[in-house]
């Protein structure tokens, strides 16, 4: 048996292990499975956003985009690194106050709790379904591939093996399984990552040396404007690669969960620190990699094995195990996240709202279990046949996510005459216009990134919000809650129940974390099936 194949048993079991102590931990409520219980703190919380947004794309996709467009690729690392601390200071510490006093348990739950309609969240959960399912599909055929090429087993094989794991510890401890694994599985992906960065430039002979020689190749490829130069670039391109993976993370319901999750509203400030000093570790080294791959891989079949095949070429035998653990700890961070998260909205924000509102918290959190494994049993067999390209599929769902998702959960927080007319239209625009902008072939046509269509999707639900306030007016308790969600500081104990009327009257209060009867309830308009007993949170 290799180095590297003992280094990743090492790793699975030290992650099953961490699923065997989430489930101790306490995951068997609905709060405690689909939100660790809200309590997680600033280090876990931002390199569990950070890891569950980076994904195998950044080991197989990034590294591709610098292989075949060199130093243009940074266009879309200058978006990476701003995206998570953007996302924590724009929705963290508001999207944490206002999902508990709306008494919400997911993300897509929150958007019908802020936007009060049924079709909220009949709309909403099938488009972050499919998109989330496309998108962890190609997490795992970037599983698949890694373990295929360190251990030589069939990619069928190595893909179950992948999955397996993932699924293990997802199933048995639910999100506190995943946001500690996520933590421990973004250091691991930092070391990783570094490690294969400092022996590329060793290889090249330093970044000036390898820098020249890329110019040998084309000197384009040393700028920011592609292989052809500046006269060719697409400007539209550019700005849908800044917008993707910046502003973008706003609309992942997968990502955004981890504000609901955290311990109190102020961890948003110290986690965008720890977000940040991430980011500019992590996020620029396999777009350099790739870029370098040129000079040390010149003839490279498949630019996603760029950065596979670069460490395998300049790493020690038991580096490589490591740097392996790395790569498999960006796609497993991402593909638990999205499993756990397509799971979640088919079970809780489709069956449980929609077929049997009436199920306890013990069958919710079986149903979201039995979800996940029947998910993941799907994504394998389509899998199988190894999709498309890993940068083309991410790319296209997280677009998908971004611009029919990203309007709704700002003006969430941000507008007070943002309401449910205005939402549902924006996330239905939002998800037509890029399907028809890249299916029709007017990517291509206007050089215009899908991305941009986010303009379109705000637009449609500033002006729809504007000329339904009268007919759709933002109901009350939103109004009320929405003020004390722009205060800085705890929430008062009237608001803290998440809970409406009907619950509260069904529910003793027995708890001291629960200091005050649900009388100020701001969720009047959900069912008392989706609302669940909040806790006291304190700034």
């Amino acid at each position: 048996m290799s180095i590297e194949v003992v280094f990743l048993i090492v790793y699975f079991v030290a992650m099953a292990g961490i699923g065997l102590w989430s489930v101790r931990a306490g995951s068997k409520d609905e709060e405690g499975f689909l939100l660790g219980g809200r309590s997680l703190g600033p280090a876990v919380t931002a390199l569990r956003l950070q890891s569950s947004s980076m994904s195998g794309y950044m080991f197989q996709g990034a590294g591709s985009l610098g292989y075949t467009n060199g130093y243009f690729a940074l266009w879309y690392a200058m978006g990476d690194i701003g995206g998570g601390v953007l996302n924590l200071s724009v929705l963290g510490r508001r999207m944490r106050k206002l999902s508990q006093m709306l008494g919400s348990l997911t993300s897509i739950e929150y958007l019908e709790h802020r936007y009060p309609s049924t079709w909220t969240r009949a709309i909403a959960a099938p488009i972050a379904l499919g998109c989330m399912f496309m998108y962890v599909l190609s997490q795992f055929i970037a599983g698949g591939q890694g373990l295929e090429m360190v251990t030589g087993i069939p990619f069928q094989w190595a893909m179950l093996v992948a999955i397996g794991v993932i699924v293990l510890y997802t199933f048995l401890g639910g999100y506190l399984a995943v946001a500690y694994t996520d933590f421990v599985q973004a250091i691991v992906m930092v070391i990783g990552m570094l490690w294969i960065l400092i022996g590329t430039l060793i290889a090249v002979g330093g970044l000036t040396a390898g820098n020249n020689a890329v110019a040998e190749i084309n000197p384009n490829l040393l700028t920011m404007w592609g292989p052809e130069g500046f006269e060719s670039v697409k400007w539209g391109l550019v700005i849908g690669a800044l917008l993707i993976f910046s502003i973008g993370y706003m609309g992942y319901p997968h990502v955004n969960v981890s504000h609901m999750a955290m311990k109190k509203p102020s961890v948003a400030r110290t986690a965008a620190l720890y977000s940040t000093g991430f980011n500019l570790l992590f996020v620029p080294a396999p777009y350099l990699v790739g870029v370098m791959a040129l000079v040390l891989l010149p003839n490279l079949a498949n630019p996603e094995m760029a950065v596979f095949g670069v460490a395998e070429l300049v790493l020690p035998n038991f580096a490589v195990g490591i740097v392996m653990a790395a790569i498999m700890a960006a796609i497993m961070s991402t593909a638990d996240a999205l499993l756990l998260q397509t799971g979640t909205i088919a079970s809780h924000d489709l069956f449980k709202r929609f077929v049997n509102p009436s199920m306890t918290e013990k069958q919710s959190v079986w149903v979201s279990r039995i979800t996940v494994l029947a998910f993941a049993t799907l994504g394998y067999v389509i899998a199988t046949p190894r999709a498309p390209g890993i940068a083309d599929v991410v790319l296209f769902a997280t677009t998908i996510l971004g611009t029919a998702f990203v309007p709704a959960y700002v003006a969430a927080v941000w507008w007070k005459k943002a309401n449910t007319a205005g939402a549902i239209a924006s996330m239905i625009v939002g998800t037509i216009v890029p399907i028809v902008w890249e299916l029709g072939g007017l990517t291509d046509l206007t050089a215009v990134d899908p991305m941009a269509s986010v303009v379109i999707s705000a637009l449609t639900l500033v002006v729809v919000s504007l000329a339904t306030q009268k007919t759709n007016p933002v109901p009350a308790h939103i109004r009320e809650v929405l003020v004390e969600t722009a205060k800085v500081g705890p929430i008062p104990a009237r608001l803290a129940m998440g809970q409406n009327n009907v619950l509260a009257a069904q529910l003793p209060v027995a708890d001291e974390q629960l200091s005050a009867p649900a009388t100020g309830s701001v969720a009047s308009e959900s069912t008392a099936a989706d609302s669940p007993r909040g806790r006291k949170s304190h700034e």
